[in-house]
């Protein structure tokens, strides 16, 4: 957990960038202010954040991922999605499904899908991963993207957030009405590849813009929606929130994080062809 520090709140555009720690920003937020909350929080896998200890026991972890469970659903409007991006390793492969536990009391999983990051096709891989150098385990190519609701019962724009069929002929066969079919619960969004950690802008835990972009279509947001990332990183789910014209609210403990989701969504906004 990160140390309580004192919160600045900045804005850029319609967009608000908030450096503080999550719970205590989420604690002075409106209730049900809220449409959309797509984050990815530490894993509890010992990654070398900045200024976060990626390393707490698991009872200790899962007590303080409760507490930002509850927050965020104190501040979710009715009808509101959680997008809650999370994976294990293959040493602690049910700490995603523990908390998945624990935040029962809380959230229905009305979706589970899982974000494929490299997949092999016959000798072809497509995509990209990070190795492990086992010979106990397999490479893991995979995290979980939680789609968590108040009651389960939050309507989806499945075609817009879906793909064109393969198959033309099951358009007129099977009476869709056009080219377009659900993208089912398996995401291929691959990273682009990066070869230093500046092209991570430092960080040990981004997310491709797509994914973000993926889950805010699925739900289906406009721009009036509000988009909330506790744990922003590099601002990322900004982007995203940008790109379809909502208002995003990012969290963020790290200084140095802050200031990279700042450069980041202004080259975003500034870009000269950015269509209004």
């Amino acid at each position: 957990m990160a140390a309580t520090i004192r919160s600045r709140r900045e804005h850029l555009g319609r967009h608000e960038l908030v450096r503080g720690d999550a719970l205590g920003v989420m604690r002075r937020m409106a209730a049900e202010s809220v449409d959309v909350v797509v984050t990815s929080p530490p894993y509890n896998l010992g990654l070398s954040y900045r200024s976060y200890r990626d390393a707490l026991s698991e009872d200790a972890y899962l007590e303080w991922m409760e507490r930002i469970g509850a927050q965020v659903a104190r501040v979710m409007r009715p009808g509101a999605s959680f997008f809650l991006n999370i994976a294990g390793s293959s040493a602690e492969p049910w700490l995603p499904f523990e908390l998945m536990v624990r935040l029962r009391r809380l959230f229905v999983l009305q979706n589970h899908i899982t974000w494929i990051k490299s997949v092999a096709i016959g000798d072809v891989t497509h995509g990209h991963f990070k190795p492990v150098n086992s010979s106990r385990y397999v490479n893991r190519n995979h995290e979980h993207v939680f789609h968590l609701t108040l009651k389960g019962d939050v309507k989806l724009q499945r075609l817009a957030a879906g793909v064109p069929f393969t198959d033309k002929s099951n358009i007129a066969r099977r009476g869709h009405e056009q080219d377009r079919r659900c993208r089912g619960d398996t995401w291929f969004i691959p990273y682009e590849t990066v070869r230093t950690r500046e092209q991570k802008f430092h960080h040990p835990a981004t997310f491709p813009v797509a994914l973000p972009l993926a889950c805010l279509t699925l739900h289906g947001v406009s721009s009036g929606s509000v988009v909330l990332d506790p744990f922003m990183g590099t601002g990322t789910t900004l982007l995203a929130a940008e790109a379809v014209g909502a208002r995003g609210i990012g969290i963020e403990s790290d200084t140095s994080y802050v200031a990279i989701a700042r450069e980041r969504l202004r080259e975003v906004m500034n870009r000269p062809d950015r269509s209004e």
